[in-house]
């Protein structure tokens, strides 16, 4: 005879569901949280475009982050989304100069690629005239030189935006305060994480760079401003459910770089996040290994 319905609302009904969803939630989390030690996948083909989310501190943090980026690549990095926080004015301007500076840099090599090509003509049409049985391996090499990077730089306002979010804690706001002020922010982390601002309202995207940008981004980079680690818990919960595709197609990847003013020991914000990073980088030596995940590759900045 089968039990009555009520005994399955009991108490052992209710413990046993509930550490089933823990153990379940537990594993979940396990599952998306990166290896202690990083293991490099092997090298796919490269995707024509790609997004970067790049979150500014103010003052100091901003100023690391712009010379960390200063040898950017345009063409992998097709679109940059800037987090700054809000009254942030300096770090907004400074993304608007930055990107300024790039398309000056993409003017200037594409000028010095076109001198360099006209020498090449040059130099091809002797090579033609002579009777050199080398004259084809020289012809091929200027030829792969010309084509070894089809991908064009992608500068401009098309190619970043710049998202404000409104602050976690403010100067001087009371603890009993902030988590609510928190949870606005984490909330408000989601809409620039799933896309960027869209060039068209409505309009579907024409070419992979739009695509790229209105997709998740591929990689979070992030040098320790408080607000990185709200933007970082919010990539972990679009990790967990797989929102978009965030852990299957192995987007949101994060990089923390610890600041050059933290010589022996992490800052809160790397305390919180050395665990949960898929890339935790330190410029000081004494800060290797720390949390059994930094990485030091030398002073960056």
């Amino acid at each position: 005879m089968a039990p009555p319905l009520s005994a399955l609302y009991t108490w052992s009904f209710v413990l046993t569901l509930l550490i089933m969803l823990v153990l379940a939630a537990t594993l979940r989390v396990l599952a998306i949280l990166p290896s202690p030690k990083f293991r490099r996948k092997p090298f796919g083909r490269r995707p024509i475009a790609s997004r970067v989310m790049i979150v500014l501190g103010s003052g100091g943090h901003t100023h690391e982050m712009f010379y960390l980026l200063r040898d950017l690549d345009t063409r992998k990095y097709t679109h940059r989304t800037y987090v700054v926080s809000s009254g942030d004015a300096f770090s907004a301007q400074r993304a608007a100069e930055f990107e300024k500076a790039l398309e000056v840099r993409e003017k200037e090599r594409a000028k010095d690629k076109a001198n360099a090509d006209a020498d090449a003509d040059v130099d091809m049409e002797d090579v033609d005239g002579r009777e050199d049985p080398g004259k084809e391996d020289y012809k091929k090499r200027i030829s792969e030189r010309r084509n070894g990077n089809q991908r064009r730089a992608c500068t401009g306002p098309d190619h970043y935006n710049i998202t404000t979010l409104p602050r976690a804690r403010r100067i001087h706001q009371s603890l009993l305060t902030t988590p609510f002020t928190s949870l606005l922010t984490l909330v408000s982390t989601f809409r620039p994480l799933l896309s960027s601002t869209p060039l068209l309202p409505n309009a579907p995207p024409s070419t992979p760079y739009e695509a790229a940008a209105q997709d998740l981004p591929d990689m979070i980079i992030t040098n320790g401003p408080a607000t990185a680690v709200i933007v970082i818990l919010a990539s972990l919960v679009l990790k967990f459910f797989d929102i978009r595709g965030a852990m299957s197609k192995d987007k949101c990847k994060t990089v923390y770089v610890e600041s050059f003013a933290r010589v022996s020991r992490l800052s809160l914000s790397g305390k919180l996040l050395v665990r949960f990073v898929d890339r935790f980088v330190v410029q000081w030596g004494e800060l290797e290994g720390k949390g059994g995940r930094a990485e030091f590759w030398g002073v960056l900045v």
